[in-house]
């Protein structure tokens, strides 16, 4: 789309969202919550403030961690203890990221405990916050009350049983879990433990998207009948972001010849001179001495004994040896302790579409009544087109999800109506799934490595409009496919209509909520964490209340784990030749059934990682 047609869309929403949400955004406005960062509270329903946060451990400071550290509101979250068993990433931590080709952004997003408290020195940071390599160490610390966890999807249910055991409330990264019955055991140590339990998928939590689930419901976009979806990545061998470089170097070929290649320690050197060269205008070399600094731990790295810590050695199906140390750093491309792009990337996309069909299917309900809505069936396909066999994650894969359709009754205003065959039918509306089986919501998904043309998002399709959300950063609206055209929305009796209107200055609704959202743009990480906080604080875990319960709570996350682990198996089947369709069955979405779609046995998972503990 043209620059014009995207500020066409994005005016738009704004429109829509003006009028669907006017009270509500006065409110936002008048509070002041655009410029204090309290958007969160306004949106989600907890309180703005607390008088007493929530003591917290994180375990992982990795990329991943740092965002998360990067992302946390100390008003909610004091974090007392960190652990990680590598010292890049202690350092990360502490100090904040100074890598990538723009380091400031970079320190934007993980700046590090020392910056988000104050603290100006290490020295000053350590006295507040205890630095472990072990993290079982610190579960035993008392003073730690939960914890967040961001370390390798295989380590999720360990750590996280572990920690609940220990007494601790907890919020793990995605993929909730590494197997459905490690999802499942997590779920039912919750209950049993009377502690939170809430995974990191966080549209559950991002403003933009509960503005879109909100004009969904409202029937902006009338009849939705497909939602597409894509995460497309540029990675290309040679320069894959799931393949760091290696501390103490790995073997390379260079003309014909085999060598070592300690990318890490170049760049240290590269930096140092820099720095002694004393060329450096001021803002610059002050940067360039924390890149000494950082990869100076990265480079320390290498005394690290990842064998001791549960990696293993390898020897790939082409020949290559793989050490620890790589499974370590490259986790995310080895099945035994990733889930390939599905986990990593689909995971969240396929939890947007699970939130807007169950938007629909809970219109109108009381929040104690709403559900979360599972596929009906997957097909899928893919492999590794691009890469060579230097791992076992697919570089691309393509699903096709069918979602049962909701039911739209008499009220709901479809934006159509055939005389003919009666529909929709005065009485009754349009039949769902449950009563007519043609009725389907089908969500296309692809992801791919070689190529990251339209980056990542979702466009959702009805039958009065059009609704795409990009990179968790903007939402465009349009009427049907019509992306040029300005739209005033009017609120009638039978739902929202969307009319044309010539362009000009943008109206009151329109102003209003381009105010609300006038803030930074948040990706929903610090309200997740808000509100687990505020839950830890002002609720009880034991109630099932929805309202005292995290957004993506167990069943939630193990549906959103479900949908990502199937899709992997489908893509295996494909793989073989045979049929990669898998239809979903509803005891698989059951915490305290023991069936699984993966094989995993819970009776299995549950002696590993409960008696264990």
């Amino acid at each position: 789309m043209t620059p014009e047609e995207k500020a066409t869309g994005k005016s738009n929403y704004y429109e829509a969202v003006g009028v669907s949400r006017r009270d509500m955004l006065k409110g936002v406005v008048a509070s002041g919550a655009v410029s204090m960062g309290g958007l969160g509270a306004a949106y989600f329903g907890y309180g703005d403030k607390m008088d007493n946060p929530v003591r917290v451990g994180v375990i992982g400071t990795g990329d991943e961690g740092g965002v998360l550290i990067g992302a946390l509101n100390p008003n909610y979250i004091q974090v007392v203890a960190i652990a990680d068993i590598r010292p890049y990433n202690v350092h990360r931590a502490l100090h904040g990221d100074w890598g990538g080709s723009d380091p400031q952004r970079t320190h934007d997003i993980r700046t590090g405990l020392m910056e988000k408290y104050g603290w100006s020195t290490e020295d000053e940071a350590r006295k507040h916050v205890k630095v472990y390599e072990d993290y079982r160490e610190l579960l035993k610390n008392d003073d730690v009350e939960a914890v967040i966890i961001a370390l390798p999807l295989f380590l999720h249910a360990v750590a996280a049983v572990d920690a609940m055991i220990a007494g601790k409330h907890v919020l793990t990264e995605k993929l909730m879990a590494h197997s459905v019955a490690q999802c499942k055991v997590m779920s039912r140590v919750s209950e049993e433990q009377g502690l939170y339990l809430t995974t990191g998928h966080q549209r559950h939590y991002s403003v933009l998207y509960d503005n879109a689930v909100n004009l969904i419901q409202w029937g902006v976009l009338g009849q939705v009948h497909h939602i597409r979806a894509q995460w497309h990545r540029g990675n290309l061998p040679g320069r894959d972001s799931w393949q760091p470089p290696l501390p103490g170097g790995e073997e390379v070929v260079s003309g014909g010849t085999t060598k070592v290649e300690d990318r890490i320690l170049k760049e240290l050197r590269s930096y140092e001179n820099k720095v002694k060269s004393g060329d450096l205008p001021a803002a610059e070399y002050d940067i360039m001495q924390k890149k000494v600094a950082q990869w100076t731990a990265w480079n320390e790295d290498r005394k690290v004994s990842a064998k001791d810590f549960g990696y293993e050695d390898l020897t790939l199906s082409n020949g290559r040896k793989r050490s620890a140390m790589e499974e370590l750093c490259r986790w995310r491309l080895w099945e035994r302790t990733g889930g390939g792009l599905m986990a990593e990337l689909g995971s969240h996309q396929l939890d947007a579409s699970s939130i807007f069909v169950s938007a629909l299917h809970n219109r109108g309900k009381a929040r104690k009544d709403q559900v979360h809505v599972h596929p009906l069936s997957v097909h899928a396909v893919g492999g590794r087109h691009v890469f060579a066999l230097d791992r076992d994650a697919d570089d691309h894969v393509y699903c096709m999800f069918e979602f049962p359709g909701p039911h739209y009754d008499s009220t709901f205003d479809v934006g159509y109506r055939d005389s003919v065959s009666n529909l929709p039918d005065p009485k009754t509306g349009v039949p769902g799934y449950d009563t007519d089986p043609n009725k389907k919501i089908v969500v296309t998904y692809s992801s791919i490595n070689g190529n990251g043309f339209g980056g990542y998002g979702e466009v959702v399709l009805g039958s009065k409009g059009t609704l795409i959300l990009e990179t968790e950063q903007e939402v465009m609206l349009y009427r049907d496919d019509d992306t040029s055209s300005r739209i005033k929305v009017k609120d009638s009796k039978a739902g929202p209509v969307l009319d044309t209107q010539a362009s000009g200055a943008p109206t009151a609704d329109s102003s209003l909520a381009k105010a609300a959202d006038s803030g930074p743009i948040s990706r929903g990480y610090t309200e997740e964490m808000e509100h687990w906080a505020w839950l830890i604080r002002n609720a009880d875990p034991r109630d099932t209340d929805v309202d005292a319960q995290p957004r993506c709570r167990p069943e939630v996350a193990m549906g959103d784990g479900i949908i990502a682990l199937t899709s992997n198996i489908a893509i295996k089947r494909s793989s073989r030749g045979e049929s990669g369709y898998i239809e979903f069955k509803d005891a698989w979405f059951d915490i305290h059934s023991d069936e699984t779609p993966d094989g995993s046995d819970v009776t299995v998972e549950y002696d590993k990682l409960v008696k264990k503990a």
